[in-house]
């Protein structure tokens, strides 16, 4: 896959994809602006256009996932409300798939194949 940015969230603890997690992505270059909403799917990815490189410009960015919105439906108990990652685009043909491994109390993120 040429371009674009994909997304894979994984609760460790319970083992499973992270169906209805929000995710926002933001280019922050300049004026940030919003360039990607949604909630992954049960495959804990994101369907959005962006995965095929809709809307990539060289820039920074920031995906902003929702994780204490992703606990509420149980306890309410989490550590973490929003966990931020920001990341640089120089190739825009290059794809960038971000894998996310979380708990209610830590998480683990990084630029995978």
């Amino acid at each position: 896959m040429a371009g674009g940015i994909s997304i894979h969230a994984v609760d460790v603890a319970s083992g499973r994809p992270a169906q209805g997690l929000r995710v926002e992505i933001w280019r922050t270059e300049g004026a940030p602006t919003q360039i990607a909403e949604g909630r992954l799917g049960a495959n804990g990815q994101l369907d959005h256009p962006i995965v095929g490189g809709s809307g990539i410009e060289a820039g920074e960015y920031e995906v902003r996932f929702y994780l204490r919105e992703f606990f509420a439906g149980g306890d309410g108990a989490s550590f973490l409300t929003v966990a931020p990652f920001r990341f640089r685009i120089e190739q825009v043909d290059e794809h960038f798939h971000l894998p996310l491994k979380f708990t209610r109390w830590g998480y683990s993120l990084f630029r995978g194949a």
